[in-house]
């Protein structure tokens, strides 16, 4: 049967994209995750253990093989539980829903949610586990609540005479970036479990490492942790100088550049005040409300001088949530160069220019009390909040940041696992 033009060319291209696709997921990467290195050792620390496994979609290796899959086949290793965070073992339910329990259809295997009933793993649950392995994807931002889980994990492990592994991976936002708000331990929670900086420049393995030696566990209990090191990455590389494939870590970190601005936006949306791109296609890029301008946002943003990063004018209507069919005018944050980029000082911009700009609408004092209640939490203290509110400078602010941050960088430094 002879074949149209058409039709020969979109075989053509149907190969042409098959192949790249193999050719993606296939190619060699710079790094090699903790699964991967796991792998190469014929799994030599699991071999005659009975093993529990906290992960997620994100849980995969190199060739995105999820690590689930790998460890269910391998012999003389007994895969025996999952254990989800929040979002889900499968990452599809909304931040901030509860998350249930149940039996994996493919493996027969139990999933206990650690987003349910309970945030931490129960005596029960450890009873058939020797060892528990933590395999997910973090952004590197404290108040993302994954590495709450892996404490508390942590902690259950100690407990019960579990030994605890992680399985290390890249932090999308490098491993030398260092800023944000100190946490009060006035403020500790879920969305803030650990005294450390609002980025804290640190693989999960890495903070386990501090967790762990700080004595940060409760009752100050140290557990029985190893982790399994990456190859190839250095504390310098960006999620793209990986050549590692991003999976989601939560709806909305669709790509490794969202973790950018989920720092830059995420705490607005806090507040409840205003919209920061969720419930449009652009997650944390965007900043509007019905009430705002936009030209003179822009404006007022542009005029400060912050490098990296310029603003611009914008129209948008979400179409999902509870502000579907909104018409919203803002801005779009536009990253031009990301090594000069200070995420800290967009924020605290941000929230100052909303505030004066727009006085009438005043962020704050339009929040709800559990709002605010939340927005200082995930901040890791009032301070912040107060001082925006009494128009203290955002240079004083960041000044005040920057103390904290001084002495955490010396704490920091003998728990680091890379160069």
């Amino acid at each position: 049967m002879k074949l149209s033009h058409s039709v020969r060319v979109s075989l053509f291209l149907c190969c042409l994209f098959t192949l790249a696709t193999h050719l993606l997921i296939g190619r060699q990467s710079k790094v090699k995750p903790g699964i991967d290195v796991l792998r190469s050792t014929n799994f030599e620390i699991l071999q005659g253990k009975r093993v529990g496994l906290i992960t997620n979609p994100t849980g995969v290796a190199a060739d995105v093989t999820a690590t689930v899959d790998i460890l269910s086949g391998v012999q003389n290793v007994r895969l025996v539980a999952l254990f989800g965070p929040e979002h889900g073992v499968r990452g599809d339910v909304e931040a901030g829903k509860y998350v249930e329990s149940f039996v994996d259809s493919k493996t027969g295997l139990p999933v206990y949610s650690l987003y349910g009933k309970t945030r931490k793993p129960t005596k029960e649950m450890l009873q058939e586990i020797d060892v528990l392995v933590y395999d997910i994807q973090d952004i590197g931002v404290r108040s993302y609540t994954y590495i709450s889980t892996m404490g508390l994990a942590m902690e259950a492990a100690a407990e019960n005479g579990v030994q605890f592994v992680v399985l290390d991976r890249p932090n999308p936002l490098t491993g030398s970036r260092v800023e944000g708000a100190m946490l009060e331990l006035a403020y500790k929670s879920f969305v803030g479990a650990y005294p450390i900086p609002y980025v804290y420049g640190m693989t999960a393995g890495e903070l386990a490492n501090m967790i762990n030696g700080e004595g940060w566990l409760n009752e100050g209990r140290r557990c029985d942790l190893k982790i399994v090191l990456m190859e190839g990455w250095k504390r310098s590389m960006w999620w793209d100088q990986t050549d590692l494939v991003w999976v989601p870590t939560s709806p909305h970190i669709p790509h490794a550049h969202t973790t950018m601005f989920y720092v830059m936006t995420g705490l607005l949306g806090e507040l409840g005040t205003a919209n920061q791109g969720v419930g449009y296609t652009l997650p944390f890029e965007l900043v509007g409300a019905p009430w705002v301008s936009g030209a003179a946002l822009a404006r007022y943003l542009n005029s400060r001088g912050l490098e990296g990063v310029q603003f611009r004018p914008l129209w948008y209507r979400p179409f999902y949530f509870d502000t579907t069919g909104i018409r919203y005018e803002g801005i779009q944050i536009h990253v031009t160069d990301r090594d000069k980029l200070n995420l800290t000082a967009v924020q605290l911009y941000i929230l100052e220019a909303l505030y004066r700009l727009f006085p009438e609408k005043n962020i704050y004092e339009r929040a709800r009390q559990e709002k605010i209640e939340m927005f200082d939490k995930v901040l890791g203290s009032s301070e912040i909040r107060k001082a925006l509110f009494d128009h203290t400078s955002v240079e004083d602010v960041l000044r005040s940041i920057d103390q904290q941050r001084a002495v955490f960088m010396i704490k920091r430094e003998k728990y680091l696992l890379y160069e």
